[in-house]
């Protein structure tokens, strides 16, 4: 089959924030596999694979069904591990980079990104939501985003963006960390080397933007629950514990 489109989500064990998150269990269900089972619920997606570079993880995503590969352990990025993938399957034409501490996507928000990067003429398609806290807004560990009319990117920045010398006149945008890719952008970003602005934000898609990669964004209103503290774990087994999943 050719012209397929794949979500690829990569896992490493050795978070500096929470080691071994991917395994950690809430329900009896590893974090991985949360996030996995939104994943293949995703209309638009042929296949759904795990890229990990440890072994553990990959056993686990085995005995729960996934698809799964090995990758090295020296990639510095999620986009780099998946590259990696990407490379060994010529028949994936588009890709989904969806991160592996994000157990709350909706499957709809998936398939919002592979809709923008299939049906748009942009090399990367991604998610924003509009942040109506104060707290929010000032966090920079909450990427904000500024886009053209058209909904194409502007620039990404952990500082609020725009400085608001009128406030109230336009909206703030938080990024949302998952994103489609054409699989030219895809090899073609992760063979640049890091670019100044990337460097000083710690934001990769900087790296695209700065070479001129048009990044096509859409307005979604979902709040996510990325797992990268302790805290962010309780609260994950909060929703969870109130939900029917």
């Amino acid at each position: 089959m050719t012209g397929q489109t794949a979500i690829i989500i990569p896992a490493r064990y050795d978070s500096t924030r929470l080691k071994g998150k991917p395994l950690i269990e809430v329900k009896d269900k590893p974090i991985i596999q949360w996030v996995f089972e939104k994943a293949v619920k995703a209309n638009l997606a042929d296949r759904v694979i795990i890229a990990t570079d440890n072994e553990q993880i990959y056993e686990t995503a085995l005995m729960f069904g996934a698809e799964a590969e090995m990758t090295a352990n020296t990639h510095t990025s999620g986009s780099d591990r998946i590259a990696e993938v990407v490379k060994r399957h010529p028949e994936i034409e588009y890709i989904v980079n969806l991160q592996g501490d994000e157990p709350l996507i909706t499957p709809e928000s998936i398939d919002e990104v592979i809709k923008g990067v299939k049906n748009d003429g942009a090399d990367i398609s991604t998610l924003i939501r509009v942040l109506k806290t104060k707290k929010e807004q000032d966090n920079p560990n909450c990427v904000k985003c500024v886009k053209d009319n058209k909904g194409y990117a502007l620039y990404f920045s952990r500082s609020k963006i725009p400085f608001e010398r009128n406030p109230g006149v336009t909206e703030i945008f938080g990024h949302l960390g998952i994103y489609g890719y054409k699989r030219e952008a895809l090899l073609k970003m992760t063979s640049m080397e890091q670019s100044p602005l990337e460097m000083a934000e710690s934001l990769e898609q900087l790296r695209a933007l700065q070479a001129g990669m048009k990044i096509k964004t859409f307005v979604v209103d979902y709040i996510p629950v990325g797992i990268d503290t302790k805290d962010d774990l309780l609260e994950f087994e909060r929703i969870i514990s109130q939900s029917n999943d």
